[in-house]
């Protein structure tokens, strides 16, 4: 398909009208720049006066460059009862100093009456006015045709009609919106068809929400019936189950379709924008999110690693590195022999016996029907890979610990002995703590660092506690999974047990003796 597609980002607008996405001016800034990076056309920057941090966006913004994007200010038609020139949402949007605006008006019939509550020949009135006074005084401006299928369904002469009277007023182009997500494919692409046979030149849009879950297919659809470009948020952010992702669509167009709505070259970029603004959003990452999610090109089952290993096409529909992401394989109580060497191999595992690895295989099945969980735990799983090839003998041997908690209101403060042998040598430590687990892990490094200095080095990042699926109660068994880190690199390790210190503690051990390892090899 040869057609020219320009992506339209609407993250910094539309996206932060989702649930718990939030982003600060600097953010917004930030985000802006990664977007220009790569390679879209335009970057909706906010709603210039509604709120105080649009505002700052499009006064700061003023003093940055961009190689690739046009940022755009986004509004409303004029009110019923006031005029352009005195309109203070037309206004914003020209003081907000963009080359290019857009503006979103009814063009459901039912939405004119009940929401506006107005005719529909006023409803024509404001769209023709603000468009013929904008367009008058910036480069482009586009209509956002809100609510358009929804409208063109129950009344297509007049929806069509609201985006006649605004192209006969001198917009750029018209936006097809699906504002309730409920429209489908086939939908979708018989009434863009009908639109692009009014007006076959046209910059013609599609602004798709995922509320039917179909917002990446109605947004293809679009492109195939004959929009030229394509709205969307990074991860699909936005309200209620948020728009179209445009990460997805461009993917899609640029490896399925063969439509480079950015540069081809920019396309291995979308795994670390996706990941660096929902950083900057401060939500939980999607792994399951096709292309640029950490699951999206994970294997788990030793059929497919065994395939994969042959040929990758075999289970999977694309190159990861295209999108800038990579081959996971995972290790589990599925694995197979295939899953262990392609892991031996990721890790940088000398060679192991086919022996050890049938060992190692029985061993990682035994541990899972205990509660434990090595995907995602590449460290301790190391360690056992080690252990059982005897490349590595444990350093660390535990002989006794003791753990003192004293509650003393608002805060309560834990004191532990650990004493544990160290090539051959008792050593006894005691320390302080807030918790138990914080005065375990003082009291062991306290105890080691005069053998290993280097320890002192490591910090834990991350822990988290999860019972055990299956198991109930305060006897219930518990999965902890820590995070460390030396600085330069981090990694996870993990303990499970009926008894919290005791799971934590074979997660800390584990932890120190992968940086032993590292430290000695």
């Amino acid at each position: 398909m040869s057609k020219k597609v320009v992506a339209y980002d609407v993250t910094l607008r539309d996206g932060t009208q989702g649930e718990g996405v939030s982003f600060s001016i600097e953010d917004k800034i930030r985000v802006s720049h990664k977007l220009d990076e790569l390679g879209v056309g335009y970057i909706e920057g906010g709603w210039p006066g509604s709120n105080n941090r649009d505002e700052g966006f499009f006064k700061k913004v003023q003093n940055e460059r961009y190689k690739n994007s046009t940022i755009v200010a986004f509004g409303s038609t004029r009110r019923a009862k006031e005029k352009c020139s005195q309109d203070t949402n037309i206004q914003s949007l020209l003081n907000a100093n963009t080359s290019a605006i857009t503006i979103v008006g009814k063009t459901w019939d039912f939405h004119v009456s009940e929401a506006l509550k107005i005719t529909n020949e006023k409803n024509l009135e404001l769209i023709s006015d603000s468009v013929e006074y904008l367009s008058q005084r910036v480069d482009e401006v586009f209509f956002d045709a809100e609510h358009f299928f929804d409208g063109y369904k129950a009344n297509s002469e007049y929806a069509v009609q609201c985006l006649e009277i605004a192209l006969s007023s001198g917009v750029t182009g018209v936006v097809l919106c699906d504002t309730n997500g409920g429209s489908t494919p086939w939908e979708i692409k018989k009434i863009v068809a009908a639109v692009r046979k009014i007006n076959k030149k046209c910059i013609l849009g599609i602004h798709a929400h995922n509320d039917s879950d179909l917002g990446v297919a109605n947004a293809l659809q679009a492109v195939i019936s004959g929009a030229t470009q394509v709205q969307g948020t990074i991860n699909g952010y936005g309200e209620r189950c948020g728009n179209a992702n445009l990460c997805s669509i461009i993917a899609n167009l640029n490896l399925k379709m063969g439509i480079d709505c950015i540069p081809g070259s920019n396309l291995q970029h979308l795994y670390s924008i996706s990941n660096y603004i929902n950083d900057l959003a401060s939500l939980p990452k999607n792994d399951k999110l096709p292309f640029v999610g950490k699951s999206a090109f994970a294997h788990k089952g030793g059929i497919h690693v065994s395939a994969i290993i042959k040929n990758s096409l075999t289970y999977e529909h694309v190159e990861p590195s295209l999108v800038g992401n990579h081959r996971r394989v995972l290790v589990s109580d599925l694995a197979g022999k295939s899953n262990i060497q392609y892991k031996l191999k990721e890790l940088n595992i000398g060679k192991v016996s086919d022996e050890h690895i049938a060992q190692i295989l029985n061993q990682l099945k035994e541990l899972e029907n205990e509660g434990y969980e090595f995907e995602g735990v590449d460290a301790s799983f190391e360690l056992l890979v080690k252990k059982i090839s005897g490349q590595y003998t444990p350093k660390i041997e535990l002989i006794e610990t003791e753990i003192n908690t004293r509650q003393i209101i608002p805060a309560s403060k834990s004191s532990a002995r650990v004493k544990i042998k160290i090539n051959n040598e008792v050593v006894e430590s005691v320390s302080t703590g807030f918790g138990p687990v914080n005065a375990l892990d003082v009291a062991l490094r306290k105890a080691l660092v005069k053998y290993y200095p280097h320890l002192n080095e490591v910090e834990l990042t991350d822990y988290k506690v999860r019972v055990v699926a299956g198991s109930k109660g305060t006897e219930s068994l518990v999965r902890v999974i820590i995070e460390s880190t030396d600085g330069e690199s981090s990694w996870s390790t993990i303990g499970v047990s009926r008894d919290i210190v005791e799971a934590s503690w074979k997660a800390l051990i584990d932890s120190i003796e992968y940086k032993l390892t590292k430290q000695i090899s």
